[in-house]
């Protein structure tokens, strides 16, 4: 029945397949992102596992004009706090406000212009209309609640997945982050 590859060709493999598994379970974690000061968070596995997924799915954003395409529009304002630091220039993609979260759609990529003029991709914000949101608890993602902002309209969450952030990974403001002209 097992042909030319045998019991033992097949236990071979069954071995081989049972000691990779877990491996390549963690690869996610493996590779550029170990060591950059965002992963390991600190914050749990299940914070890693998302944090490794949003990573990949904005991987092609690195370049602004591949978000641009994607549908988040370019913009020029960028958002800073003397006192606390900067959030950067926010590319928001229209047709994700809505209030379906998910890890690996944000609906703002939140760039850095550097001194050379080129764009650095440092994280994302997720966002709820809050008069969409019918529920009496925020909306969560990443184990986190979303803020509310009365004055915007919006209940919101930054995480900055490419840049770390002294101040912490889901908090607004990064301290590292200018504005540029």
């Amino acid at each position: 029945m097992l042909g030319t590859f045998g019991r033992t060709g097949m236990l071979v493999l069954m071995l081989v397949v049972m000691a990779v598994a877990p491996a390549r379970l963690q690869e996610p974690m493996a590779g550029p992102a170990m060591g950059d000061g965002i992963l390991p968070t600190g914050l749990g596995e299940a914070i890693d596992r998302d944090i490794a997924a949003l990573r990949r799915a904005t991987a092609p954003f690195r370049d602004a004009s591949e978000a641009v395409r994607a549908g988040y529009p370019a913009v020029t304002a960028c958002i800073a706090n003397g006192e606390h630091g900067a959030m950067g220039l926010h590319y928001t993609h229209p047709g994700l406000r809505d209030t379906v979260l998910e890890v690996e759609r944000p609906e703002v990529l939140v760039y850095e212009r550097l001194d050379d003029g080129s764009l650095q991709l440092n994280g994302v914000e997720y966002i709820v209309p809050i008069d969409a949101w019918k529920k009496s608890e925020p909306p969560r993602i990443m184990g986190q609640d979303l803020k509310r902002a009365d004055s915007l309209g919006i209940w919101y969450l930054h995480v900055w997945n490419w840049t770390a952030n002294p101040s912490g990974l889901f908090a607004d403001w990064n301290p590292d982050v200018q504005c540029r002209d």
